[in-house]
């Protein structure tokens, strides 16, 4: 009986069984790993202290056809395990290695899921839990209700970033499709939809007295993403600390950077899928951004704050890392981490926070830009990102009428901020 340096040892997707009367117990514990990792190895014939004691009868073909048999009865979804007889100076090592991620899996009826080196029942609200985190339940493979889908400004920001758009197999290519229908990602990025951010504002540090209520959404996620960050980075304002008349020191409210990469990976990583948008809390003394949803059951704390980048949307992940709003190496949590540290982060089951402290006291104001009213840089920022808004598109898009558009635009006009080039129709706006 000795440890042989060539095991690995127990982890949370690797467990050791000294015989094969504790079969039973393997599977289940296989169907467990998978509900958290998606991959388990066990061997029999090792004991828990890593110690080879080998398989005490003969093993070969039959031994090896009967546990496939066994474990095709016990686990469901049916998975097709690797089943090898190893060999180790005589002692007999039966090592059953599986992969599957069609989650959740049960043994004999029965669901569990890895924790730490115990397998624990699964409560019907975490079952739920890991359906939604299956590939099968993901935004790419829902059909949404919705059909009559447009896609102009996701087609504007493909533009931008300078990528081939291709009208026929557009949302094919984008990955909008599922089984010739649109998905809920289509719906998501489409130019109308359901989906809602809301930005909200406090007098305190609790939530007894509500100051204001921002809404962004009802169009395109990316630009109900980029409405609520600019919202946010106006009030940013920079306190002023003259200590002599050669000193001047400057400190802003917070890290415009670490709030960035805060709220855009509380929007790409958000669980869509359950229908409720990510949102940002404004208070006193610091910001917190919320998402939907916590780890993936096979993302640990460690690889969280280590910037191993797992997203929960893979479609919305891909997109927004072509258009260039994103690093694809989970680079966002190490620049938080770098400025906040740990105490940012609030990861729970069901949802994750980050909250973004605040320097000193603020005024609250939002800061205008080149002396613009909000609703002037509000218009200004829709043109800029879409020169060929029409005065309607604009109504909509900068949720203002009609006739006050207009008199934002022809404020504008006068001011030299923008210029109408070609025709009527069929023209376009330049921001000066």
């Amino acid at each position: 009986m000795y440890i042989n340096i060539d095991l690995p040892i127990e982890t949370e997707f690797v467990e050791f069984k000294s015989s094969l009367s504790q079969l039973d117990r393997g599977i289940e514990t296989i169907a467990a790993m998978l509900n958290k990792h998606e991959r388990a190895d066990i061997y029999y014939g090792v004991s828990d202290d890593g110690k080879i004691v080998g398989i005490q009868k003969e093993v070969g073909k039959e031994t090896i056809k009967k546990i496939e048999t066994r474990i095709s009865e016990c686990v469901k979804p049916t998975i097709i395990p690797s089943i090898v007889i190893e060999d180790y100076d005589g002692a007999k090592v039966i090592h059953v290695s599986v992969k599957g991620n069609k989650k959740p899996y049960s043994c004999s009826g029965d669901y569990r899921i890895r924790v730490g080196s115990s397998n624990k029942k699964i409560e019907p609200e975490l079952l739920g839990e890991i359906f939604f985190d299956s590939a099968l339940t993901s935004l790419e493979a829902t059909e949404s209700i919705n059909q009559d889908l447009t896609f102009n400004m996701l087609k504007y920001y493909f533009a931008v970033a300078g990528l081939t758009i291709n009208d026929e197999n557009f949302a094919q290519n984008a990955g909008l499709l599922v089984k010739g229908k649109y998905n809920l990602l289509a719906e998501l990025l489409s130019d109308s939809n359901g989906a809602s951010i809301k930005v909200v504002r406090f007098a305190g540090n609790d939530k007894l007295h509500m100051v204001s209520r921002n809404e962004y959404g009802y169009k395109c996620l990316i630009s109900s993403m980029k409405e609520a960050n600019d919202y946010v980075l106006s009030l940013n304002e920079t306190k002023v600390d003259i200590e002599s008349a050669l000193e001047r020191k400057e400190t802003k409210l917070f890290d415009s950077h670490a709030f960035e990469e805060a709220w855009t990976n509380a929007c790409i990583h958000n669980k869509w899928i359950k229908n409720v948008p990510p949102a940002i809390y404004i208070f006193n003394n610091r910001i917190e951004i919320v998402s939907t949803g916590g780890l993936p059951y096979n993302f640990s704390e460690e690889d969280f704050y280590s910037g191993v980048s797992r997203p929960i949307n893979p479609g919305l992940f891909k997109i927004m890392g072509q258009l260039g709003f994103i690093e694809q190496t989970g680079h966002g949590n190490l620049v938080i981490l770098e400025k906040y540290g740990k105490k940012a982060f609030d990861l729970k089951e069901n949802h994750i926070t980050v909250t973004i402290p605040f320097s000193f006291e603020p005024s609250m104001r939002q800061i205008d830009v080149n002396g613009l009213s909000p609703a002037h840089t509000k218009v200004l920022m829709a043109i800029k990102e879409n020169p060929l808004f029409t005065i309607k598109e604009l109504a909509v898009y900068c949720h203002l009428g009609t006739t006050r558009i207009s008199e934002i635009i022809a404020e504008l006009k006068e001011r030299g901020n923008i210029e109408r080039r070609g025709a009527r129709k069929g023209g376009y706006w330049e921001v000066k």
